[in-house]
């Protein structure tokens, strides 16, 4: 099993995938591991749909080609630079649909309040994506098909009282990710009060 530290230091969205399917039993780890996850009142309401049909994986992505098309690719276009512009574009146009595997995640609204539903669902997607690092899986966490948020309902039988949260696609990268690009800790960490950069002490000046 990866060190868990050096698991989070190369977790990172992947958008192309090799078609190689994916063993039911590393599948089960990764969603294992998604169901590990805290969650208010320990309510648990995650829901996940494990898409492996052809077609169906081609539906989710004409709904996510929509999104993307109909405002999402717009209003990425200045603010993204050139290459990841190209790398977001090429997911959302079929990179993610093309993934063996696609996962809904649905939040369930008897189990938790739907203000709060973010709250539950979003760490166990996280330890999801973490696990599918840890087994070497690509992975994503995609939110535009929820935009058409009843037809992938409909399309995956959620019922009314499940919210589609977000699409995961897993699947065998087609290349070597390398670790994700972040601002160095102390641009994003402050010691007691906003501005002042939390920076461990006893570290060089």
């Amino acid at each position: 099993m990866s060190d868990f530290f050096a698991v989070v230091h190369r977790q990172r969205a992947c958008r192309s995938f090799r078609p190689e399917p994916v063993d039911e039993q590393v599948l089960a780890a990764v969603l294992g591991a998604a169901t590990m996850a805290p969650s208010a009142e320990n309510r648990q309401p995650w829901t996940f749909v494990v898409v492996t049909d052809e077609d169906s994986r081609a539906r989710i992505g004409d709904l996510t080609r929509r999104a993307w098309r109909g405002g999402a690719r717009t209003f990425s276009e200045s603010r993204l630079a050139p290459t990841l512009l190209a790398e977001v574009d090429h997911g959302a146009e079929g990179g993610i649909s093309a993934a063996p595997v696609l996962i809904v995640v649905g939040g369930d609204t008897s189990l938790g309040h739907e203000g709060a539903m973010a709250a539950s669902i979003f760490p166990a997607v996280q330890n999801l994506l973490l696990a599918a690092t840890a087994c070497g899986l690509g992975s994503a966490l995609t939110t535009l098909t929820t935009a058409f948020a009843a037809e992938l309902r409909d399309l995956v039988g959620l019922p009314e009282h499940v919210l589609p949260m977000a699409v995961v696609p897993l699947g065998w990268p087609t290349r070597s990710l390398g670790p994700p690009r972040r601002q160095p800790l102390e641009a994003k960490a402050h010691r007691e009060s906003y501005g002042a950069p939390w920076i461990p002490r006893g570290s060089p000046a």
